[in-house]
């Protein structure tokens, strides 16, 4: 593709330059090859800009960055011998996606978008198995990688940088697949990763306290993911809103504003309305409202929040035109997520683990609170806090396990480069007085092996803040390590659990 063909010919200042090749895209200045084109992006920590030589000396054909660069980087010398042509842009981010959308050019027919602060991979993963079951080829994106009927390909953010999305979007259309449900973080919405994409419907699941060492505030975050009904999505499409969110209303009014149709659902909803739900042994049946028609839906997920996350979906797929009458059916074969509420065993005598990937105060408490309906005795947590991140939710975290738990073991997460005591200190600090004594075992190993050895019947152990994760990052090294994994070894062991 030609340079005036992708950027436009009102941003080049020199016309001559219109007909440069480009044969590819990218951010980072060590992927470039020749003919590329290099998006110099500011940072938080970094600006491209910085790297503008680099990238020229291994080929690239063209630079996109911010009028500031030279004032930057006035020592730029590869810039001024070679003559390499800039594009030069205010917001050089939302323009990046949007070329990468030109340079990739197919997407599928019908895109949906999942945000908000708990609950995303699961809105995801399961819109993608209703749309499966009902026959059609679909794919999820985002904390678990891109699951297409054909292939699975790993990420390392929950929403790529924009050249990786629109080459997986273009790739998968024209592998067949027709149906996208993709997750939006809010670093992702925040640095205009998913502009360019053609979403259809989208979701919002809820808000609460994450991020914070990334956002100014929670204000901040609250707005990066509005950008999603606010700015990406184009008059006429669906949002998807549960209405038992506390910023429900504050959202229902922005969509209507921008000419967006609204589809809630919850216990307040106007188009699926929970009526009740009934905790069950593998489970939990759930009663709910369609257009005046009473259903019940027996679905084969453990906790409520699960129900919501499941009715969402469903309103994704029913809002981009799916049979309502085949959602619901679907609804009852669906699977449990990677890593999400994952029942991954039981002990001899009958005491149940599960894992979860809560690692906010809110998810933490929800699934707490979730599992307390399915406990006969004591309900047991393992949970640790990651370093490099928000500090503030430490104390919150120990303090929601304390009280929602009947024992709790305080433990490593992923320290990164904070140290690890430290952030098991600032946990424990948020325990109140008077409150059932608390363990402390930084290894988190041996605390997943004091758990499950100390279950009895009628137990149950959630191991907390990692989830699906098969790494424990310590330092600038991942290494090694699967909750799940210690889980089953630990039954195994034990002789007579299954897993």
């Amino acid at each position: 593709m030609q340079l005036g063909e992708l950027v436009g010919l009102d941003r080049l200042a020199n016309k001559k330059i219109a007909k440069t090749e480009i044969a590819g895209l990218t951010a980072d200045s060590k992927a470039v090859k020749p003919s590329y084109l290099f998006a110099a992006l500011p940072g938080t920590a970094h600006d491209g800009a910085a790297y503008i030589d680099e990238a020229i000396a291994n080929g690239a054909a063209a630079i996109l960055t911010h009028p500031h660069w030279q004032k930057t980087f006035p020592n730029s010398k590869q810039a001024q011998i070679t003559k390499t042509p800039f594009v030069v842009e205010n917001n050089p981010r939302r323009l990046l996606s949007h070329l990468a959308a030109r340079f990739y050019p197919h997407q599928p027919e019908t895109i949906c978008a999942v945000t908000g602060t708990n609950g995303k991979t699961s809105v995801a993963n399961f819109s993608q198995q209703i749309w499966t079951k009902l026959g059609l080829r679909a794919a999820s994106m985002g904390t678990l990688g891109v699951v297409s009927p054909e292939s699975f390909i790993p990420l390392g953010h929950t929403t790529p940088d924009p050249v990786r999305i629109h080459q997986i979007l273009d790739g998968l259309t024209l592998s067949g697949v027709d149906h996208v449900a993709l997750e939006a973080s809010s670093h992702g919405l925040a640095q205009y990763r998913l502009d360019g994409v053609k979403i259809k419907a989208a979701a919002f699941t809820n808000l609460t306290r994450d991020h914070l060492d990334y956002h100014e505030s929670a204000e901040d975050y609250f707005y990066a993911k509005m950008r999603l009904f606010g700015e990406l999505m184009e008059p006429g499409c669906v949002a998807v809103l549960d209405t038992d969110c506390d910023v429900f209303g504050e959202i229902e009014q922005l969509c209507w504003a921008r000419g967006l149709c609204v589809f809630s659902v919850g216990e307040k909803g106007t188009d699926i309305k929970i009526t009740g739900i009934k905790p069950t042994v593998d489970g939990q049946t759930i009663s709910i409202k369609w257009r005046g028609q009473s259903l019940t839906i027996k679905l084969p997920l453990v906790g409520s929040f699960q129900a919501s996350n499941a009715l969402l979906a469903a309103g994704l797929c029913i809002a981009t035109g799916a049979d309502a009458s085949k959602v619901f059916n679907a609804l009852e074969t669906l699977e449990g997520v990677e890593g999400r509420m994952e029942h991954v065993g039981s002990t001899a005598d009958g005491a149940s683990i599960f894992i979860d990937y809560a690692h906010t105060p809110d998810g933490l408490e929800t699934v707490l609170a979730a599992l307390r309906s399915h406990t006969m005795h004591n309900l047991w947590v393992v949970v640790g806090c990651g370093g490099d991140r928000d500090q503030g939710k430490r104390p919150q975290m120990a303090r929601i396990a304390s009280d929602f738990a009947d024992h709790v073991i305080i433990t490593d997460d992923n320290p990164r480069t904070e140290n690890a005591e430290k952030i098991r200190a600032d946990m424990l600090a948020g325990i109140p007085d008077g409150a059932p004594p608390v363990e402390e075992i930084g290894d988190r190993s041996q605390a997943i092996a004091k758990a499950v050895s100390g279950l009895t019947s009628g137990d149950v152990l959630i191991v907390a803040g990692k989830g699906h994760e098969t790494g424990q990052i310590v330092s600038d090294q991942v290494l090694p390590f699967s909750d799940k994994e210690e889980v089953m070894r630990n039954l195994q062991q034990l002789g007579g659990g299954n897993a």
